[in-house]
């Protein structure tokens, strides 16, 4: 291909850079990064998980989520503690200010959502989505960091 701009992963990558500067258009109040929210949904989601297998449920690499979680636990939105199990292992919960944060920016994220998707009408969302979940869970096992589950439905 002659013209870059045409290609899937020129276009995805933008997709990407537009989905991200809605978010922290929507929730600048908060100072909350999607990335800072996906760690914090997954550690409510599972409290108690460690490091390895949150970076698994929230398909980060390892050596991303280190500093992730440094700047949630200074934010005081996680708190980390040994395992009771193994001691070298860090254990996260989500603290009340994180779990308020996060009840606080339901709305800003699900504006995002509805943002992000607010250019196509509903059966095109409604494929895209499909499409989309079909497209990353197809390929999941190719990513650097592999979601630990299926992100939904594919056909």
């Amino acid at each position: 291909m002659d013209d870059f701009h045409g290609m899937p992963g020129h276009l995805i990558r933008r997709a990407h850079q537009i989905a991200v500067a809605i978010f922290m258009d929507a929730c600048a109040e908060r100072h909350l990064t999607p990335v800072q929210f996906a760690c914090l949904s997954g550690v409510r989601a599972q409290p108690g998980v460690d490091a390895t297998r949150l970076a698994a449920l929230v398909a980060f690499d390892r050596s991303t989520l280190g500093n992730v979680l440094d700047r949630l636990e200074a934010k005081g939105w996680i708190a980390r503690s040994p395992s009771p199990e193994d001691r070298r292992v860090k254990i996260l919960h989500i603290t009340p200010q994180g779990e308020a944060l996060l009840d606080e920016a339901a709305a800003c994220v699900e504006e995002t959502q509805r943002r992000i998707l607010a250019p196509l009408g509903e059966s095109e969302r409604k494929s895209f989505m499909r499409l989309l979940t079909k497209l990353v869970d197809v390929n999941n096992d190719v990513s650097r960091a592999p979601l630990g589950g299926k992100s939904g439905e594919a056909e």
